[in-house]
């Protein structure tokens, strides 16, 4: 007996919250499952994802090009990829996602056999390959900004202090590639596992601040910087003397704010006005007040829209992906360059009494 002919089988019917009705299919992996702080920043961003949808469905303006479908990866790489892989057998053309660094390697996985290219949300660079593009601040991008901008305000000869955790490694690598590439003078690098010892660092560092041999210093990770400026304080360092630089991470931390000895120190940020734009509208809908993370994912549901990228042949090629020019997002203009990593116009804030003020515009 002969057996039928069949052809290619359809896709399955995507499975997960879903938005829009255009013909593309577009995954996005946030966790929604297992740690509640992971959850609360999830969350967040898949109600980000509906806003944007939502305008996307209301505005004249744009066509609706595709159908966004929510996935729950949970905390673990098993779970992102097997929610990559659910994806692709419902026919998804674009992966939005996941959060996490090993996540979104178990993703890469999946997604490279596919031929299917990835925005996800993780601010580790080594995540990032091609085909793979973090659409989030990196180290390297915020840091060559914060030096450059203190390099343009004079400071000649700089030092860094850091954890030696893997996030303390990756800083200090962006330090020191920052500084490299800008031309700039390393006096000293510190590391720390504990407050006794980053009490030795700032006694090591202190005879070269005094002889006026370090005028600025690199303090990235958020928890230990007040500590540190407080002990550069009771050293009786003169603020005027040592321009204390942040990163990222500092935006919006309360501890940053209060500490007297972070006053004039300056960090690295996203423009505010998409959050702030969006805040509201949030607050209104939800009840709750969005994770920062939530314009990135308004900004990865826009991108993933775009006529230009959705309906392009092939979808979401790399060269329109990676195209010099960047895009205009909810956080300001960005882009992604070839080996996945991406670049931010970042503000320059500075830590004043009561909160912070931006004292340099969104540059690239």
């Amino acid at each position: 007996m002969l057996s039928p002919i069949t052809g290619p089988q359809a896709p399955a019917a995507p499975q997960g919250q879903s938005f829009g009705t255009g013909p593309v299919q577009v995954a996005m992996l946030l966790p929604l499952s297992g740690d509640p702080s992971l959850i609360a920043i999830g969350s967040s961003m898949a109600n980000g994802a509906q806003l944007a949808m939502e305008f996307i469905g209301s505005s004249p303006s744009m066509k609706d090009n595709i159908t966004l479908t929510i996935k729950d990866t949970g905390t673990t790489a098993q779970g992102a990829a097997q929610a990559a892989s659910q994806a692709v057998s419902e026919g998804a053309s674009l992966i939005l996602g996941p959060l996490l660094s090993d996540q979104v390697g178990a993703v890469a996985g999946v997604t490279r056999s596919a031929g299917i290219n990835v925005i996800a949300f993780s601010n580790n660079p080594g995540a990032a390959q091609p085909g793979v593009y973090l659409l989030n601040v990196l180290p390297g991008s915020e840091t060559h900004r914060s030096l450059g901008y203190a390099r343009a305000q004079g400071r000649k000869a700089f030092a860094g202090l850091f954890p030696t955790s893997s996030a303390g490694q990756v800083q200090q690598t962006a330090f020191t590639q920052a500084a490299s590439d800008l031309g700039l003078r390393v006096v000293g690098l510190y590391t720390f596992a504990s407050e006794g010892e980053a009490q030795d660092a700032v006694n090591r560092l202190l005879p070269t601040l005094t002889a006026g041999q370090v005028d600025a210093l690199f303090l990235p990770d958020r928890a230990s910087a007040p500590v540190i400026a407080g002990l550069l304080a009771q050293a009786k360092v003169d603020p005027a003397d040592l321009l204390i630089i942040g990163s990222a991470d500092w935006n919006g931390d309360p501890q940053i704010l209060a500490a007297p000895a972070l006053t004039g120190a300056i960090y690295p940020a996203l423009d505010d006005t998409g959050y702030q734009a969006i805040l509201p509208q949030y607050q209104q809908r939800f009840g709750a007040t969005p994770h920062p993370l939530v314009t990135i994912a308004y900004t990865a549901v826009i991108l993933a829209n775009a006529s230009t990228l959705a309906l392009a042949t092939p979808r979401y090629d790399r060269t329109l992906l990676t195209s010099a020019g960047g895009f205009n997002g909810r956080d300001g203009v960005f882009r992604f360059l070839a080996d996945g990593r991406s670049e931010y116009g970042l503000v320059i804030k500075k830590v004043q009494p009561g909160g912070a003020v931006v004292v340099d515009g969104p540059k690239l």
